[in-house]
């Protein structure tokens, strides 16, 4: 049984007030598949890449346990683009250019070999694109997360909310819970947005962590303070992964094992903000991935008398 994953695969052009590249590896798919890919080997990408995506990265990946089955190759085509500038804060970024390219005409179809799908990761991309793939699987899954982003409240919000109601996990960051809710206060969001349909909500903030709702219940896991944050793209897809990989790992979707998962995503994102692109998630170690959990565990676990 398998972990599906679908999203972009993609060049970045990044600049941050700590350095700038012109042309890397990025997309939500890639961050996503590199992190969970250290906690199960048996994952299936579906994407779309033009013959200017180097060969070697899917070759790594690979490598890593990821099959490029679901990936479709257009050989004439270059792959989608995006290019940003990230302020002091490292939250706010604007974004220079946007080129969908082949991206455009994605039009995912399931190999048969990834019907055996069962933990579904839906990165950030078009809702109605997300929808064709939860109706693709003949077996629903045994847990089907969704990332999505302002984008698509203010342009497809129907298409948006029809998808939402088909998952089980919704991850947004905190103003597109606001955005998608209409409402401020956090806690009533959450309770807005479950009643759309998903069980489960993960909201991210970025340096100050994440909160998992469902139902009444609430968990809080803050974020590892750092020294060095180098580059926030693809943190969160960064977390979505480890989230996923951890889930899959154990194959336990209690609220319980939530909870776990969410300090796994959070270590995760709190490695790939190190370096450029996905480069610090190509050379990590199991040993400093469980020394950066155990610093979490330790940031959240203390003693009290009353």
């Amino acid at each position: 049984m398998s972990l599906v994953v679908i999203g972009s695969m993609a060049f970045d052009a990044l600049e941050t007030p700590f350095g700038k590249v012109d042309r890397i590896i990025g997309g939500s798919a890639t961050y996503v598949a590199w992190s969970a890919s250290y906690f199960t080997n048996n994952i299936k990408q579906v994407s779309i890449v033009g013959g200017d995506f180097p060969q070697e990265e899917m070759d790594a990946l690979t490598n890593r346990g990821v099959s490029m089955e679901g990936v479709e190759v257009v050989k004439d085509g270059k792959s989608f683009f995006w290019s940003g500038r990230y302020h002091m804060d490292m939250n706010t970024r604007d974004t220079l250019v946007t080129e969908l390219n082949v991206l455009e005409q994605f039009d995912p179809k399931l190999p048969e070999s990834f019907q055996d799908c069962e933990f579904l990761m839906l990165g950030n991309l078009v809702p109605a694109i997300q929808a064709n793939v939860i109706n693709q699987l003949k077996n629903r899954p045994k847990l089907i997360v969704m990332d999505t982003m302002n984008f698509w409240m203010e342009v497809a919000l129907e298409d948006l909310k029809k998808t939402i109601g088909m998952v089980d996990v919704l991850m947004v960051n905190d103003s597109e819970a606001r955005q998608l809710s209409g409402e401020y206060s956090l806690v009533k969001a959450a309770a807005k947005i479950q009643a759309m349909g998903p069980k489960y909500l993960i909201i991210k903030k970025g340096e100050h962590g994440a909160l998992l709702f469902h139902g009444k219940q609430v968990f809080f896991a803050p974020a590892l303070p750092l020294e060095d944050v180098f580059d926030p793209t693809g943190a969160g897809d960064t977390f979505a992964g480890g989230f996923m990989g951890h889930i899959a790992k154990t194959k336990d979707v209690s609220f319980e094992n939530m909870k776990r998962a969410i300090i796994v995503g959070s270590a995760m994102a709190s490695f790939c903000v190190e370096k450029f692109g996905p480069n610090r998630l190509k050379e990590l170690t199991k040993e400093e991935i469980s020394g950066r959990i155990n610093e979490f565990v330790d940031l959240v676990q203390f003693d009290i008398s009353l």
